[in-house]
């Protein structure tokens, strides 16, 4: 996977990921884009922003049902508000000194206690908030991966990730820019039906090969 990346790199450049100002906007960001797109996220974040609440002690103290409110462009504004406050109660008190020095699976291990909080946002919380070495696997990895033959489309996720993390250099910046070259070739090419033309990846792919149902990311 690690020419994949490569070619990647060569045909779109450093993508510079995640989009947000402070750490603690990407956490916020990481929460409410499941089962959204950032487009909504971004409209949700800015509604927060304009009143002065991307900040961990103010957001905390939003009465659920006005953070309800605020969030609503980013989909099931109800349950992401529930969702938001677990993790703030999680994070309260807790600073970037709290976090040196944590082994990154205990931190992930306490990631996932939190009521809400899956492998993907929790990794993405990892990697992008906290710059440790985890690779987020999303519906766009599995989708580029099993097309091109390098898993299989419902791989365990831990699987699929220690699999991809294993065929990188150990390095956050790559595995930063290798999960967001893989949604740029998503968006673009590896899309439910495949645009493999110009395709950087396009030669990669198996000959032949029939497309089994794809995911939900588009």
């Amino acid at each position: 996977m690690f020419e994949a990346y490569r070619r990647l790199r060569r045909a779109f450049g450093p993508q510079g990921w995640w989009p947000g100002e402070t750490p603690f906007e990407v956490m916020v960001g990481a929460v409410l884009t499941q089962n959204t797109n950032w487009g909504n996220v971004e409209r949700a974040l800015t509604r927060l922003k304009a009143r002065n609440l991307l900040d961990a002690r103010r957001l905390q103290a939003c009465p659920p049902n006005r953070l309800a409110a605020l969030i609503r462009p980013a989909g099931c504004h109800n349950v992401k508000a529930r969702r938001l406050g677990a993790f703030l109660a999680w994070l309260d008190g807790r600073g970037p000194a709290d976090f040196r020095g944590r082994r990154t699976e205990n931190l992930r291990a306490e990631l996932l206690s939190v009521k809400g909080i899956g492998r993907e946002t929790a990794d993405s919380i990892l990697l992008y908030a906290l710059n440790r070495r985890v690779i987020v696997v999303d519906a766009y990895a599995r989708r580029v991966l099993s097309r091109h033959g390098w898993a299989e489309s419902d791989a365990d996720y831990d699987d699929l990730r220690r699999r991809i993390e294993s065929s990188l250099p150990p390095s956050v910046r790559v595995y930063n820019e290798f999960h967001a070259l893989i949604v740029r070739v998503g968006k673009a090419h590896c899309r439910s039906r495949p645009r493999c033309d110009g395709c950087p990846l396009a030669e990669m792919r198996p000959a032949r090969r029939v497309d089994r149902p794809a995911g939900s990311a588009v």
